[in-house]
């Protein structure tokens, strides 16, 4: 073998692992649904038993995405990303890098936030039917109140920022027709 022949071994990683691949799709799927739920469920009104029944699933997708980041999160610190065939021009690059922290803060925050309006006001916190997570918090309306606006508006970022996210990754694949979104693809 020569020494300009390159083995598997050496070169680049040029797509995310399998792991962190299935983890985001898998959130994907958790995170908008979460969403769309909320969303849903802000037009119907209190206490009925449709609204009831899609806010607890809400909270149940929404604790799997705090349980999912958990497990991302340290895995995205520890593997990193793939190397760029061609890198980003310095505008995308940080547009990513703030667009992908922003996506984490949020993925941390809404759950607890969630969390906290759910377990101040006293309500059910429920995983899918199957248990009931803990409620480590008092009663406090004025808690709740403030956790639930924080979880309202970060809910909004979010849809922006999926969006954007969304859509840079199809601009990136039909427009610029470079790697970006086949370094997530299955």
């Amino acid at each position: 073998m020569s020494d300009t022949t390159a083995t598997a071994a050496d070169m680049p990683r040029t797509r995310y692992r399998p792991s962190q691949r299935l983890l985001h799709w898998l959130m994907a799927i958790v995170i908008i649904s979460a969403l769309i739920i909320g969303l849903y469920c802000s037009y119907l009104t209190p206490g009925t038993p449709l609204r009831r029944a899609l806010l607890d699933v809400h909270k149940s997708l929404g604790m799997t995405a705090l349980f999912l980041i958990a497990i991302r999160l340290p895995l995205r610190l520890s593997l990193g990303e793939p190397a760029f065939r061609r890198p980003l021009d310095v505008f995308n690059h940080y547009a990513a890098r703030g667009a992908h922290i922003l996506l984490y803060l949020l993925m941390i925050v809404m759950p607890l936030a969630g969390y906290t309006t759910s377990a101040t006001g006293g309500h059910d916190l429920p995983w899918f039917g199957l248990f009931e997570w803990p409620n480590l918090l008092p009663l406090d309306k004025r808690l709740e109140r403030i956790s639930a606006e924080i979880h309202q508006y970060a809910g909004y970022c979010l849809i922006a920022i999926v969006s954007l996210h969304i859509l840079a990754a199809l601009w990136h694949h039909f427009i610029r027709k470079d790697e970006v979104l086949k370094r997530m693809a299955f």
